[in-house]
């Protein structure tokens, strides 16, 4: 790989990204409006984007990276999809928002509900944050309980109540619990660790009837990229029946990213309440909470759990998931997607073998994820032991080479549709490079 592709910000070719985060910082805490972006974790500077396309980003110093955040997870088209922006132009030229129904949402709605079936009714939020906080609200408000689990590690946004034991944000930042954040808000928040099933059969046994949901992540994104144990899911799922808990599954990264029917079609559940986002906006801020048609009912204007949003239902956003997922509806995607992500972490498991590093890599559709780890990683534990040197010395050295991984060992990464096999050979021609060089 030539030297001219090399990108290093320490020695000044990053110039006006640094420029621009310095400035970022007197009107901006923290330079950025999610903390993740701070590039905290790996002592450097945040790239300024300028653009956007295909599987590419543009820096504002003009230097080309593969990108494999894609809007964390948002972009599985890839960006600028033409099809995408041609419907988002036109829609934008008939008004922004009208803070008034449009056919669009019941349009998506119904495409949505085609693909994931147990979302019998659904309404749209703004953000997965927001959709959580509401599934969780309905929850307590149909089963007139106020007791919630959830897993260490999963992160469903940054309501008070969901920030006991949460994900990739806090642990990037080796943030316990949210400042703010009083006892009272998180009292009734039971957090255990994940795919622990003595713990879970515990919380069961010893507060199962306080218990409105558990919420979860099927897949999990936000400690790392972990897959379930099927002797897991099927022992929650008989707990919640047994004793009538609502089963929450937040598919805001899995939903339309790891398959047409999300995580739950691939487990074949079939939650009480379901939370998407990201890929349902197409890369807009749009996100949705639904289930069956009897929970749902209790959504004000028909029944008295109260939520409500100006720009809910946005009519840009919706056009930009329902575009988005008009393309998705083609089972070959699926299979290049998961092609892609087999070759890459193939490709990192012997080059790491080859080099004596220690590698736990996983995928499933567009979405993978990475430690260095000599065992595999199964609970937010696992990802916490994993070298935090390795990950510095890794990313460091792709981000120089024109790769854009997340900036977190938390964070799971994406591929889009818009990745190609020669994107796959070059990311691979750099973690050669980077790989080599960590093992000394």
């Amino acid at each position: 790989m030539g030297e001219d592709k090399i990108i290093d910000s320490k020695s000044g070719i990053r110039k006006n990204s640094a420029a621009y985060f310095n400035r970022a910082q007197e009107v901006i805490v923290g330079g950025v409006n999610s903390p993740v972006r701070a590039f905290g974790l790996v002592d450097d500077d945040p790239v300024f984007i300028s653009h956007a396309r295909g599987s590419k980003l543009y820096d504002v110093d003009g230097s080309e990276y593969i990108d494999y955040v894609n809007s964390w997870g948002a972009a599985i088209l890839g960006h600028a999809h033409p099809d995408v922006v041609a419907d988002l132009s036109h829609r934008a030229t008939r008004g922004i928002t009208f803070g008034a129904p449009t056919h669009l949402e019941t349009e998506l709605a119904d495409r949505i509900r085609s693909h994931l079936p147990s979302m019998e009714m659904m309404r749209f939020v703004s953000s997965g944050t927001e959709a959580c906080m509401s599934a969780v609200r309905l929850a307590r408000a149909y089963t007139q309980r106020s007791g919630i689990l959830k897993f260490e590690g999963h992160y469903h946004g940054h309501s008070d109540a969901m920030l006991a034991g949460a994900g990739s944000g806090l642990a990037t930042g080796s943030i316990a619990i949210s400042a703010g954040v009083t006892q009272g808000a998180v009292q009734d928040t039971y957090t255990i660790p994940f795919q622990d099933h003595d713990a879970l059969c515990r919380v069961f046994e010893d507060h199962g009837h306080k218990l409105a949901c558990v919420i979860f992540e099927l897949i999990v994104g936000n400690c790392g990229f972990i897959k379930p144990a099927s002797r897991f899911i099927e022992t929650l799922t008989a707990l919640c029946q047994r004793y009538e808990v609502l089963m929450i599954a937040d598919e805001v990264m899995t939903g339309f990213r790891v398959g047409l029917q999300g995580a739950q079609g691939l487990y074949q559940l079939r939650p009480d309440l379901t939370v998407l986002g990201k890929v349902i906006g197409g890369g807009m801020p749009l996100a949705c909470y639904g289930g069956s048609k009897k929970i749902m009912i209790q959504v004000a204007p028909v029944g008295q759990m109260y939520q409500a949003g100006t720009l809910a239902g946005h009519p840009v956003a919706v056009q930009c998931g329902l575009s988005t997922l008009k393309i998705l509806a083609q089972s070959e995607h699926w299979t290049y997607l998961n092609d892609l992500s087999r070759r890459l972490t193939d490709g990192w498991r012997d080059q790491a073998a080859s080099y004596h590093l220690p590698l736990s890599v996983d995928y499933q559709g567009g979405m993978f994820g990475y430690a260095f780890s000599s065992h595999a990683i199964k609970t937010k534990s696992d990802m916490d032991q994993a070298s935090d040197e390795h990950f510095r010395g890794f990313f460091s050295g792709m981000l120089a080479r024109g790769i854009y991984l997340p900036p977190s060992p938390y964070e799971a990464c994406f591929l889009s549709l818009s990745h190609s096999s020669e994107d796959i050979e070059r990311t691979l021609e750099a973690s050669g490079e980077v790989m080599a060089q960590l093992a000394g």
